[in-house]
């Protein structure tokens, strides 16, 4: 075997992987934060080193070789490996200081979260917090997240979760909107009012027909996935729409709506990766986060 083999730099493979899932040197280059030219010399390197030609050159871009593509496995693994070094040696740390990252959804980061945030700070000024607000899944394996608030049961190994309660939800609409259409009484009046919906997301309408009321996308007249934009066209008199009930509840211009419906509840789960969990910043914040949430919860 070649010698070189052995001393394979994982900035080669990093190079050579980035551009096998973008397709070309400028998307790659975007990936890892690296120029393009630095890239070319890398793959050109890579390629000495491993005496096989992983990609062939097009004029849209790269394209994997039968090598290349056979190799891309392998590199993901060494990702994987090189990660996990990262996350192990992370969790080593034992000053009460540095940066905690958490993701959370957009509403509970732009509501929940600050105050329980300015709270950490207070007590903590050494740890410095990153708050990424998304309703997308971050990946805590990949350190994109030091601590995850989820409103569900994370089921991928390696992960750590604590179950801090149930989240109330109500039905409301505007003061200005019932003036206009009146506050619906039963069920069946539901069919004269207009509802605020979600767009993609599909979780009102199930929760209609565990109600046995059949509706579709079409049902609503006004739709929208963002929750914080979706809350402010309930406000503006848009229909009915649902939230969590202490947000809805705290609001002067907005009337619940009591039909003695059982809504079901919004868990609210921590997360973060068994590696890092006993870190002791992130273990602080952790149970400062813990601590903070439970007011909303039930």
């Amino acid at each position: 075997m070649d010698k070189s083999i052995d001393k394979l730099d994982w900035s080669l493979v990093q190079a050579f992987l980035a551009v096998a899932e973008t397709g070309s040197l400028s998307g790659a280059a975007r990936v890892i934060g690296a120029s393009q030219p630095t890239l070319g010399r890398q793959i050109k390197l890579i390629e000495t080193q491993l005496g096989a030609e992983l990609f062939y050159r097009q004029p849209r871009g790269l394209m994997l070789t039968k090598t290349g593509t056979d190799l891309v496995g392998p590199a993901k693994a060494m990702r994987d490996a090189v990660r996990q070094i990262a996350l192990t040696a992370a969790g080593q740390q034992e000053q009460l200081e540095g940066t905690v990252r958490i993701t959370a959804s957009v509403t509970t980061s732009a509501i929940h979260l600050p105050p329980i945030i300015a709270h950490i700070r207070r007590l903590e000024p050494d740890i410095a917090i990153e708050l990424v607000p998304s309703d997308d899944t971050r990946n805590l394996l990949f350190r994109e997240a030091d601590i995850a608030v989820r409103m569900y049961r994370p089921t991928q190994l390696d992960l750590v979760t604590q179950h801090i309660g149930e989240i109330e939800l109500g039905m409301f609409a505007a003061k200005s909107y019932l003036a206009a259409h009146g506050t619906p009484q039963t069920l069946d009046d539901f069919a004269a009012h207009d509802f605020v919906g979600y767009d993609i997301n599909t979780q009102i309408i199930e929760g209609f027909a565990a109600f046995g009321m059949t509706v579709n996308r079409d049902t609503f007249k006004t739709r929208c996935d963002d929750h914080l934009t979706y809350w402010e066209l309930v406000r503006a008199g848009c229909g009915v729409g649902f939230a969590q009930a202490d947000i809805g509840r705290a609001d002067p211009d907005i009337v619940e709506i009591d039909m003695d419906i059982d809504l079901p509840t919004l868990p609210i789960w921590l997360t973060a990766h068994e590696a890092m969990r006993q870190t002791p910043r992130i273990r602080r914040v952790w149970g400062l986060l813990a601590e903070g949430l439970k007011p909303v919860v039930i």
